[in-house]
């Protein structure tokens, strides 16, 4: 049995978005559990899927003795304010050193970190870690599938085990399968050899489902090296050559930082293995590069075009609102696409999540059938929009404490009331507000607030791609939009200024 240190540090960071992350941001629960440090944090994370826990359960079945540090996260926003960063890393540290020693630390990071004084959030935590831990000591931490993997986080750490799926089904299946790593280390005590790539151009979120190709087929591809596979499935020399783990992350393009973008790393016990399989990745979403990319709708086309297919069918038809995602530091405030569908009024149709603190209270205090003569949305005014004003009928009020049931968001236990639908009797549109930034990724979002999705003809959605595991088997079709909002979608709309020259800035587009 051996003595594990176990802590967690998420934030991802859209250096282009208006509001920056607080420590109130991260001490505070939304769908995820609040800042926990401690005993406390055991139970805390407990059935959610995160990847803190999948990697707690896997370490306590293989015998270990879990040390809990502290875990904390915060919604997606622009940079980490300095003193948030270091009041967590601080007490991270300091929790290492008045607990140790430790046989093998785990971390559940992100990987897109930035704060206000630091580019490399995770790079510059782990080389702390180090400086207590020492050299000799295996730390392994588990990535979001977004992270921009900088070569000091793959320097500092003895391996790193990234998600595999967008949407993120696999949080804590990938945290276990972290921890099953750090097991693996601590019992065969031999060195790695670290296979580290960059790719040479940005890659769009929405574009990197892996319920499409081509990431679908380059996930493919990296589970057939990991597990000793050609890309036809046939038995490879892989396990014998001693391939370990294969991760490869595509990035996150809003993120002004040098080392943006798409990076692979091969851990191997045999270097040659180890640098082969690495080229053939990157040689394979290299050979890919063109097909990631696909249709942008704008507003007004695409509710004429969403309700042309609702006539034609009793499923709904769901308008990705990419662009004003919280999930990748979003306002979730944008009333462009809002707007566009009471203009051609699409009655039945339902947009959320709107996030307005004020004009939920206001429902809250008015009552269920009561008439708001005020405007919703645009709290923040990004892109000078104005809330749209309108006589909405409070239809039904939440308190916004529920437990998501989706792929995605299952056993999350949110807190992001008052919550409220509203509809403007003139359109027949219908609003679903909230207190706080959270993506809609899950049915329950709506159910909440008397709406079921599935009976819902047009589904007007703030998310880019994780909507898709609980929507997505519902939908009679999926129209991706360009809205405004803080994710901008095409990466070389951003005023990059720290990005290594060289890089595309789209798939096959022009380079930094």
């Amino acid at each position: 049995m051996a003595r594990i240190a176990v802590g967690g540090f998420q934030h991802e960071t859209n250096t282009f978005a208006p509001q920056k992350a607080t420590w109130e941001d991260f001490a505070r629960a939304d769908a995820w559990p609040p800042f926990l440090r401690g005993a406390q944090m055991i139970a805390g994370v407990a059935g959610y899927n995160i990847p803190v826990a999948g990697a707690i359960e896997t370490l306590r079945a293989k015998g270990h003795e879990i040390v809990p540090l502290c875990w904390c996260s915060a919604p997606p926003s622009s940079y980490v304010e300095e003193a948030a960063y270091e009041k967590v890393a601080g007490w991270m540290i300091e929790d290492l050193r008045e607990k140790g020693p430790f046989d093998g630390i785990y971390l559940d990071l992100h990987g897109a970190m930035v704060a206000e004084h630091l580019e490399d959030g995770e790079g510059e935590l782990m080389r702390r870690i180090r400086s207590v831990a020492g050299e000799r000591v295996p730390l392994v931490a588990s990535l979001d599938y977004h992270t921009n993997m900088t070569r000091a986080m793959v320097e500092a750490a003895t391996a790193m085990v990234g998600y595999r799926t967008y949407p993120h089904v696999d949080m804590a299946a990938t945290g276990s399968r972290a921890a099953a790593l750090l097991d693996r280390l601590l019992r065969e005590r031999r060195p790695l050899h670290k296979a580290y790539r960059q790719i040479d151009f940005l890659i769009p979120l929405v574009w990197q489902c892996t319920l499409l190709d081509p990431a679908q087929s380059i996930f493919r591809l990296v589970e057939e090296l990991e597990r000793g596979s050609d890309a036809a499935g046939a038995p490879g020399a892989s396990h014998n050559q001693g391939i370990v783990s294969v991760t490869h992350t595509p990035g996150f393009p809003p993120a002004d930082i040098a080392e943006c973008g798409p990076a692979l790393v091969v851990y191997g016990y045999d270097k040659a293995a180890a640098e082969a399989a690495a080229d053939r990745l990157a040689a394979a979403i290299s050979a890919r590069e063109a097909e990631f990319a696909g249709k942008l709708w704008q507003p007004e086309e695409a509710v004429a075009e969403a309700l042309r297919l609702a006539r034609g069918t009793a499923k709904p038809v769901i308008l990705a609102d990419v662009q004003d995602n919280p999930g990748t530091g979003g306002t979730s405030d944008t009333v462009g696409l809002l707007r566009a569908l009471m203009a051609q009024r699409a009655r039945g149709a339902v947009i959320g999540m709107i996030v307005d603190p004020e004009a939920a209270e206001a429902a809250t205090t008015a009552g269920e059938g009561a008439i708001l003569k005020r405007g919703i949305g645009a709290v923040l005014g990004f892109a000078g929009e104005r809330p749209v004003e309108a006589e909405w009928r409070v239809e039904r009020l939440g308190s916004g404490n529920f437990t998501g049931t989706g792929p995605f968001y299952g056993g999350a236990k949110f807190q992001i009331g008052p919550m409220a639908l509203l509809r403007d009797p003139a359109s027949g549109v219908g609003v679903v507000l909230a207190a706080k930034r959270v993506q809609a990724a899950d049915q329950e979002m709506f159910r909440h607030v008397g709406v079921e999705p599935a009976r819902t003809p047009i589904l007007a959605l703030k998310s880019t791609v994780h909507f898709r595991a609980d929507f997505q088997p519902i939908a009679a079709a999926i129209l991706t939009v360009e809205a405004p909002g803080a994710h901008i979608t095409d990466p070389a709309a951003f005023p990059y200024r720290r990005l290594r020259r060289g890089i595309r800035l789209r798939p096959k587009g022009p380079a930094r």
